[in-house]
């Protein structure tokens, strides 16, 4: 065997990072629940907010010292450390929601007068946050959506009179709550086309729909990647968190803003995912063979009209082209149109037994919900329903229960329509 042998993610994530000595022994990392921490002299409290404010350059073998809470903590650290090997990122840098690791992205590479240009559908909040407060500040935003070719969206761009203000390109892929596709390299391709010597266009993309397993944004020219850790890396639905994961600049200039908008997450909610992060591999991909019986069988129901799943793209298609360079699997959400309209997918929602109605994901329990008055009830009608998002969509993220007894709650809820 070779004596270079490189670990997986999954060996990792019990230990990397983490130094027992430091902790008595502890096999796990202690909650280091402090606001503060001692320095052990005014010289060494000097150093320490030199590197943390920017003021100079950290020396090669300096470490990043505690500081306080706010700016870093031993938990969080080590959980971002953990975090970046699966996107084999220089760095990541943890928040307090998925919005807020989102919005603090946003506003870190946007500023009044500047274009975003964004893929769409996109996670209700994240559709407000850039519809809303984006344009109240004076940010310009174009959509575009799966069914552009780069042209359309070049023409786009040319036709707004503003395409020499692009200064970011934000995507969600698969979007939510539809699973289209957008190819990230052809995104890259665009942001490459506008980005200059003295400005470079940002490609941001949102993976929580794939986890931290299925999809590597950073590998196809995405300069940060974002999560909603809450769903998957979290995947117990008990706790809030968001995460982003990109090269030392990207998340240097991210945490220097996370530093003063005070979103970062608590010592708590990093002690819980660096517990997450040890099951993560096994529990997704028990979720994602459930996924596909149940999208199988979904196919096949002759109350179901179409059923929006990864594993079911037809091949020789621009989606399968897409799928294929960019999945190692067609992951764990499935959205499926219902024979009828809003009542009927209501009665079987409610007719369900084991699946609970709740509006979260990527948890170990399946949830079902409905996008066009739930997650994506702020997006303007006429829009939703150009994106597919009507009042016959429900949507399903699969958990790690048995799949027959899944498939079971979905026939007698069907049977009831």
């Amino acid at each position: 065997m070779s004596k270079d042998h490189k670990m997986k993610p999954e060996s990792l994530m019990m230990s990397y990072g983490f130094k027992p000595e430091l902790s008595e022994g502890s096999i796990k990392s202690p909650i280091f629940q402090t606001s503060t921490f001692v320095f052990k002299n005014a010289q060494e409290g000097k150093a320490f907010f030199e590197v943390a404010y920017g003021l100079r350059e950290k020396e090669s073998t300096e470490e990043v010292g505690l500081i306080y809470s706010r700016i870093n903590n031993p938990d969080l650290e080590i959980l971002e450390t953990r975090l970046k090997l699966w996107d084999k990122a220089d760095d990541c840098a943890v928040f307090e929601s998925g919005m807020a690791a989102i919005s603090t992205v946003l506003l870190e590479f946007l500023k009044p007068g500047d274009v975003l240009l964004y893929s769409s559908p996109v996670y209700g909040g994240t559709d407000h946050f850039i519809n809303d407060f984006l344009n109240k500040i004076g940010v310009h935003t174009i959509s575009f959506t799966p069914n552009d070719s780069k042209e359309d969206i070049l023409k786009r761009l040319k036709n707004s009179g503003l395409a020499n203000k692009l200064s970011m390109i934000f995507i969600e892929t698969p979007a939510n709550p539809t699973n289209a596709l957008i190819d990230i390299e052809m995104c890259k391709s665009i942001a490459d086309l506008y980005s200059t010597m003295d400005t470079k266009v940002h490609l941001a993309v949102d993976n929580t729909y794939m986890g931290t397993l299925w999809q590597h944004p950073l590998e196809h020219g995405a300069d940060s990647v974002l999560y909603s850790a809450t769903k998957y890396i979290g995947g117990h639905s008990d706790v809030i968190a968001g995460a982003c994961c990109g090269s030392n600049e990207v998340i240097s200039r991210i945490k220097v803003l996370r530093t003063f908008l005070g979103n970062m997450a608590a010592p708590h909610t990093g002690w819980l995912l660096m517990r997450s992060l040890e099951t993560l591999k096994i529990r997704m991909e028990q979720q994602a063979r459930n996924a596909q019986e149940v999208a199988t069988y979904l196919d096949g129901h002759k109350k179901v009209e179409k059923v929006y799943y990864l594993g079911l793209i037809k091949e020789n298609t621009k989606e399968y082209e897409i799928y294929q360079k960019q999945y190692d699997s067609p992951g764990a959400m499935l959205s499926f149109d219902i024979v009828g309209g809003e009542k009927e997918a209501f009665k079987f929602i409610d007719s369900l037994k084991l699946i609970k109605l709740a509006v979260s994901l990527g948890g170990t329990e399946s949830l079902v919900e409905h996008p066009a008055t739930m997650t994506h009830a702020g997006v303007e009608p006429n829009h939703r329903k150009e994106l597919s998002i009507t009042e016959k969509l429900v949507r399903i993220s699969v958990g790690v229960e048995n799949y027959e007894d899944l498939i079971w709650d979905i026939n007698q809820a069907l049977e009831k329509v």
